[in-house]
């Protein structure tokens, strides 16, 4: 019975280290596919539609973008 509840819980644990590990792993490699927006970005996107933004039309796309996060 002992024996039992101790394979149990070394399993969680060891379930739950490898799980971290692997959700760590696979969040670092999807950041590095897809970084968040930032002001840069949004000024360039806009940049290229044809535009020239100034800096109150960045602050409302980013609080856009927050808004939606």
């Amino acid at each position: 019975m002992f024996w039992d509840i101790m394979r149990v819980l070394f399993g969680l644990i060891i379930g739950l280290v490898i799980g971290f590990f692997g959700a760590r792993h696979y969040m670092k490699k999807y950041f590095q596919k897809n970084p968040p927006i930032n002001r840069d970005m949004i000024k360039a996107l806009m940049m290229q539609m044809g535009r020239k933004p100034n800096e109150k039309q960045i602050n409302q796309m980013m609080k856009a973008m927050e808004k939606y996060q």
